[in-house]
């Protein structure tokens, strides 16, 4: 093999020709769909489970500065992505971006990766939901085995504090099944569904606001960033950077946004303001709701599975604590739903340049979506969900999002300066200094990651160089192509 073949790009015009003949999917999507699928994808575990979790162990009430760090970290990745995504309209989303700028095998690697950000993030959701969902039915009477409502060899505490050792996450298990029926049966069925739910959460979200600003005390915001303990991460400065590491898993919504450039109406005007839509307003929510939080209650009390429903106890309104339930339940349902659609639609781009067997580029002939790459992804995220504990995932899945991030951002500096005249339908502003600044943000923020974290990345990355190596290189589409 000839080493400049790992360095092969695929041109502009290819790409644009790409999206534009072929097999189609359906362009069913306008600005309000983008921007709701990816406020779909973003507030979910971010607001119901990370907030509290990040703020206990590493930035107390200073997880408010964690998410600005976040946000301003994803507004300058938000603008590389917008460029791409109205330059190249297509579903690979980074992987499909890197292909254009840095090569076949630096492709490869961000689509792998993605495939395992979307993937743990998929089933690292669905154990959250499982969580609500089960707490919900018991409000209700309805009350679940305890052996199937956790990861095997989890052990449950019953309410005579007898304990249950769980074989299997049933509702887990079911909720990625139904959200993988959906994702077959068609985009638009799949976007109204995702619409609704968005729109329950969003109420119940700014209910918990404007009840919870007149519970706030404002003692339990001193210190807003409490001294450090001597470990990097453990509060402080670096506590703070650790926070915004681990949240940004709260932050993926906007790369799944980028997944649907195949299925929006109009791509070259409706995907920057699906992505940057979506972006602020999740980051706005994502702050106020850390300040409220913290402000009802002591940051020591967050580090549980449902620290929103711990403030509403403080606030005292019983319907307010069910409501918050069914918002997080319709909350992780979307992200449940966005997170697995754009993972088939990553398969599907790497599949149809040849790099993994072609039957994952299938499409329906009447639903018009990748259909076997949705059963496959969905089965097998089921299973991972229903038999997986969740630890350190919401890490690993921030991980492999700034890793992308870091690439695309290049990628927009890369393509600026190697053909500065295409036309760009939305233009990525103060170039270089807006992706220096997003290169320079995501790395600071991956070096505040844990080890192990980094170690995970790089097995998971070891494998998907020897399926490229062992497959992917002698069947690319790309590198048949006569010179």
């Amino acid at each position: 093999m000839n080493r400049s073949q790992y360095l092969e790009k695929k041109s502009v015009s290819q790409l644009q020709n790409e999206a534009s003949t072929g097999d189609h999917m359906q362009r069913a999507l306008g600005p309000i769909d983008l921007i709701t699928l990816g406020i779909g994808a973003t507030i979910g575990a971010g607001i119901f489970v990370l907030t509290g979790t990040a703020a206990a162990k590493y930035a107390g009430p200073g997880i408010v500065l964690s998410f600005i760090l976040g946000g301003i970290a994803c507004g300058f990745a938000g603008l590389c992505y917008a460029e791409f995504a109205s330059l190249l309209p297509i579903a690979g989303s980074a992987y499909t971006y890197a292909y254009a700028t840095l090569g076949e095998l630096v492709a490869w690697i961000i689509g792998w990766d993605l495939l395992l950000e979307y993937a743990l993030g998929s089933a690292t959701v669905a154990v959250g939901w499982s969580g609500y969902a089960v707490s919900f039915l018991k409000d209700l009477g309805i009350t679940l085995p305890p052996s199937l409502t956790a990861a095997p060899g989890t052990s449950v505490v019953l309410s005579d504090n007898s304990v249950v050792t769980a074989v299997f996450n049933l509702p887990a298990f079911l909720a990625i099944l139904c959200v993988t029926v959906l994702l077959v049966v068609g985009v638009r069925e799949s976007a109204r569904f995702n619409n609704i739910i968005v729109a329950v959460k969003l109420v119940v979200i700014l209910a918990f606001i404007g009840f919870g600003v007149w519970h706030i005390n404002s003692a339990n915001w001193t210190p807003l960033i409490p001294p450090n303990t001597g470990q990097f991460g453990e509060y402080g400065i670096s506590g703070i950077v650790r926070g915004a590491g681990v949240v940004f898993f709260s932050y993926i919504g906007f790369d799944a946004v980028s997944t649907a450039a195949q299925e929006a109406k109009q791509p070259q005007r409706d995907m920057p303001i699906g992505i940057i839509g979506s972006l602020l307003i999740c980051t706005t929510l994502y702050i106020v709701v850390a300040a409220v939080l913290t402000g009802i209650v002591s940051y020591k009390s967050l580090n549980v599975a449902d620290p929103i429903a711990v403030g509403v106890n403080v606030v005292g309104l019983k319907w307010l604590a069910i409501a918050v339930k069914i918002g997080a339940i319709c909350g992780l349902s979307s992200v449940m739903l966005v997170l697995s659609y754009a993972q088939t639609r990553i398969l599907y781009s790497i599949s149809k340049d040849g790099l993994l067997p072609a039957f994952f580029s299938t499409i329906h002939p009447r639903f018009k979506t990748p259909h076997i790459t949705t059963i496959i992804l969905g089965v097998f995220v089921s299973f991972l969900a229903g038999l997986t504990p969740i630890s350190t995932l919401g890490e690993l899945v921030s991980i492999g999002t700034l890793f992308a991030f870091t690439v695309v951002s290049a990628g927009v500096l890369f393509l600026r300066y190697r053909q500065p005249n295409i036309y760009r339908p939305f233009r990525c502003p103060l170039v270089p200094w807006v992706p220096l600044l997003a290169i320079f943000v995501c790395l600071y923020l991956v070096f505040g990651l844990p080890q192990e974290t980094w170690l995970r990345l790089l097995v998971w990355l070891g494998v998907g160089l020897v399926i490229y190596f062992f497959y992917g290189q002698y069947h690319s589409l790309l590198n048949k192509e006569p010179r």
